[in-house]
């Protein structure tokens, strides 16, 4: 289900996803295809991860990951489950195909 909420999107992103719903920043990114299937994505890496340990795995990724990188935004680019998306996020058929718990292998 997609929500449009300025108000629930973090500032600086267009879109977030929080099981079972897609957040976006304003109406007209629904028709944006790359951003729901990177969006898309994300449901798929939390239903794979029990929605809980998909949080968990990714606070503490993140976490490491600004350790190593010191920067916020790298840190984040470098997260697995976001490398995963934002290289497969214009592949609209990745989701057919997509082999469980892909995102392994972008650690």
């Amino acid at each position: 289900m997609v929500v449009i909420s300025k108000y629930l999107v973090p500032r600086g992103y267009i879109g977030i996803t929080i099981f079972p719903f897609i957040f976006l920043k304003h109406y007209n990114l629904k028709s944006n295809t790359v951003l729901m299937n990177h969006e898309k994505i994300h449901l798929k890496q939390q239903v794979e991860l029990l929605v809980v340990f998909f949080y968990v795995f990714y606070v503490l990724e993140f976490l490491i990951r600004l350790i190593q990188y010191k920067k916020w935004y790298l840190a984040y680019q470098n997260i697995s489950f976001e490398r995963e998306a934002y290289l497969k996020e214009k592949d609209l058929n990745y989701l057919k195909s997509r082999p469980f718990w892909s995102f392994v292998g972008y650690l």
